[in-house]
């Protein structure tokens, strides 16, 4: 809640409560947020100054606002929401960082492997150092949602995109393809569970695109029901098996539709 709120939830709501003498379950943890502003001053309903909840949700697509709010929470001092801080978080992480990795991947694999994850190759230290990388990012977002720190825990998923678009441009399967096979089917292979381990660790951020990558994986209830602890498993899904090339999971924000969503909600021109 925020900040203005936390004296009265804290010690004077407690303390009535605790005056009635009755068993009532107090509350366990409260995190206190500062304060989001818009371009630096207050949301203003009157002056038609900020975006709301339903005016944004028939704007753009919920997980958009979701993932960009909270990695721009207000945990450490107040901050601002601003439409170019948006289209940043929309464009490089959601759209480039996420949803290029999964187009690139899925597509690929269905035009050379016929539409099934590939057998073929035996990992090395490139895999090696991936699955080591990807433990180390989710025991961080595992630690930062326990700790209630949304902004750290959104940086660290942004990372752990970063890890796999990494792994990919150095081993670069579209080359290998031309000159082994059994490599490039590794790599798509191991691709193919990065894009299982990305749901599951973006589920708590983005639910809907995280549903949509497990439907595209034809994942099972039990597949997609997973602890992060356990989450880093590049076997478990089989060769031969089929999967699905979603639509692009996210559209960028171009410079004229910022425009119109300053015209129409204020900011920039204050």
């Amino acid at each position: 809640m925020a900040k203005d709120n936390l004296p009265f939830h804290t010690i004077m709501w407690p303390a009535t409560i605790l005056g009635t003498r009755e068993p009532w379950q107090s509350a366990d943890y409260i995190k206190g947020f500062n304060w989001l502003n818009y371009y630096g001053g207050k949301f203003s309903t009157s002056s038609q100054r900020g975006v709301f909840l339903d005016q944004a949700l028939a704007t753009l697509p919920a997980d958009y606002w979701r993932y960009a709010l909270m990695a721009n929470a207000p945990e450490s001092s107040d901050s601002a929401f601003t439409w170019e801080q948006f289209q940043v978080k929309v464009n490089k992480d959601l759209a480039d960082n996420l949803g290029n990795f999964v187009n690139r991947i899925l597509k690929f694999a269905r035009s050379r492997f016929d539409g099934q994850i590939p057998a073929g190759g035996e990992p090395g230290p490139a895999e090696q150092q991936l699955a080591a990388a990807c433990e180390e990012k989710l025991a961080a977002i595992a630690d930062h949602l326990h700790n209630m720190e949304f902004r750290k825990a959104a940086d660290t998923l942004n990372a752990l995109w970063t890890v796999g678009n990494q792994y990919i441009d150095e081993r670069a399967p579209w080359a290998l393809f031309k000159t082994d096979r059994e490599q490039a089917a590794l790599v798509i292979r191991t691709s193919i569970h990065l894009i299982r381990i990305y749901a599951i660790a973006a589920s708590p951020f983005i639910p809907f695109t995280a549903k949509t990558l497990c439907d595209a994986l034809k994942l099972s209830a039990a597949e997609r029901d997973c602890r992060f602890a356990a989450a880093v498993d590049f076997t478990c899904l089989e060769p031969g098996r089929a999967f699905e090339v979603p639509p692009p999971l996210f559209q960028k924000l171009d410079d004229d539709q910022l425009a119109e969503l300053r015209s129409q909600f204020g900011g920039g021109s204050d």
